[in-house]
């Protein structure tokens, strides 16, 4: 029987585009490669015109005050909390995550939007003493205006929650971008958006295929602050792109997150959350777990765990409650990554588990892989020089902390990393030295709300989420005021 397959528009100054004149993207169901929606593909013009009227709302918009616009944004989460599991499903049909992760990442965008929310009573400029008498020195926080946010394919919902909320409490506009592969759960946010009454031109939401329109986006004077959540190599494209006009930057970028077991660690702690912190969400968490580095003193006892733990792992329908595992979202992803897996097995690499697709006829089709585990893994080969974002764990074993530290620092990334020892001068050296922008020491995979998400070296500029990541939506104006006679 033929699946039905559901339109659903942009949506640009508080109106749908109509889709008569214009292409459409296909979107696929990961579990299947069945097309089960198409997306409005807006063109350069629809681009412009989401820039201008975004634009021409921000100027008002920015001046109400910031609880005013905070009420939008709970009248958002109300309508999104009436509507948790239609979006879960969404995000299951789309990115192929599992059911109850779906309804996480739906509650997560809930906790994102409130934090946001709140966050609009304490915004803070500063007071400085002056030099002179009857004279002010101030500080005040204003909004950078139009912000582009261009968001991933695995979160696509939470991103714009993450995303959204901030640039909004904050007085900017925004012009929402998702990816090509996860268009749906954007469009009906944005029915969330009218509804909840946000004045027009203040939430635009643009899907393309074409290279001018996204360009345009990044490249275009109007924009004055772009938060991208990507890969490295499209963060440098971005940074490139917008050179010219200098336009404000929030990157969060690839990442290579060394899972580090030193001799004295809690081994089944390790290996509990050294699995969760590698399949969830089929590997495409941006602070995944994408390889272990365990030291030789224990590498044998923490691998049979692994492994024995790993084969636990359900693989099947993500709209059963009882898999812990879907499909990948991307085909061609998921190619690339096998590609790396045989590259590895031919550099002297053991594979011990998965490899390839599962067996059976529900993963004929479908982007599907197995959890798959490679040891006798060198530093340098195919699987530990590239990201993976899949479901595939390389093992390194390493003589200790220090050499897992200097492997981990001669890389270009700096997104996260985990360490596992009760030893507390390693904990402090890790802290000094460990050169990435969130550690994990003896916990597993976790992002709060009032953390702070960032990357260092390669991996990111700015971050996101808590006090820190609001104040990345906005700029500083200082004061000089003269108010004697």
């Amino acid at each position: 029987m033929k699946q039905a397959v559901t339109h659903y528009p942009c949506y640009i100054n508080g109106e749908w585009l109509k889709s008569s004149t214009r292409e459409s993207i296909e979107v696929e169901n990961p579990a299947s490669n069945q097309v089960f929606a198409t997306v409005t593909a807006c063109n350069i013009e629809d681009v412009q015109y989401a820039l201008e009227t975004s634009e021409k709302a921000q100027l008002s918009w920015g001046l109400l005050p910031a609880q005013t616009r905070a009420n939008y944004i709970y009248a958002i989460v109300d309508r999104l909390k009436l509507e948790r599991e239609h979006f879960a499903k969404l995000l299951v049909m789309e990115q192929g995550k599992t059911w109850p992760e779906a309804l996480g990442e739906v509650d997560d965008t809930v906790r994102y939007l409130i934090y946001s929310a709140e966050a609009g009573r304490r915004i803070q400029g500063a007071v400085f003493p002056s030099e002179n008498p009857e004279e002010r020195l101030t500080i005040y926080k204003v909004p950078y205006g139009v912000t582009v946010a261009l968001c991933a394919f695995n979160y696509p919902l939470a991103l714009i929650g993450r995303k959204l909320g901030p640039a909004l409490v904050t007085g900017n506009s925004i012009v929402l971008k998702p990816h090509e592969l996860t268009p749906v759960t954007a469009s009906e946010f944005c029915r969330l958006v009218h509804d909840a009454g946000v004045p027009k031109g203040i939430v635009n939401m643009v899907s393309t295929k074409s290279a001018k329109a996204a360009s345009l986006l990044v490249e275009s004077p109007i924009t004055k602050l772009i938060s991208l959540t990507g890969s490295t190599n499209a963060g440098r494209a971005m940074y490139r792109a917008a050179a010219d006009n200098i336009t404000g930057m929030i990157l969060e970028l690839g990442g290579k997150a060394p899972f580090i077991v030193c001799h004295d660690a809690d081994i089944d702690k390790a290996v509990e959350a050294a699995a969760i912190s590698r399949y969830a969400n089929c590997g495409q968490v941006c602070i995944c777990n994408e390889m272990v580095m365990v030291d030789e003193k224990v590498a044998d006892e923490f691998t049979d765990k692994l492994i024995k733990r790993v084969k636990e792992i359900r693989v099947g329908n993500p709209f059963d409650s009882n898999v812990q595992m879907g499909p990948n979202v991307s085909k061609l992803g998921l190619e690339r990554v096998d590609g790396l897996v045989k590259e590895n097995i031919t550099q002297g690499a053991e594979l011990v588990l998965g490899g390839g697709r599962p067996d059976g006829k529900e993963f004929e089709k479908g982007n599907w892989y197995e959890p798959t585990i490679l040891t006798n893994v060198k530093n340098g080969q195919a699987t530990t020089k590239n990201e993976l974002f899949a479901p595939v764990l390389p093992i390194i074993k390493v003589s200790g902390f220090e050499e897992a530290m200097s492997m981990n620092n001669e890389r270009e990334e700096g997104l996260s990393a985990y360490l596992y020892t009760n030893d507390y001068r390693i904990h402090e050296k890790a802290i000094d030295s460990l050169q990435v922008g969130t550690i994990f020491i003896n916990r597993g995979i976790v992002g709060y709300i009032q953390g702070y998400h960032s990357g260092h070296k390669t991996s990111g500029l700015g971050g996101e989420d808590g006090i820190y990541g609001i104040d990345e939506y906005l700029q500083k104006r200082t004061i000089y005021m003269d108010y004697s006679k």
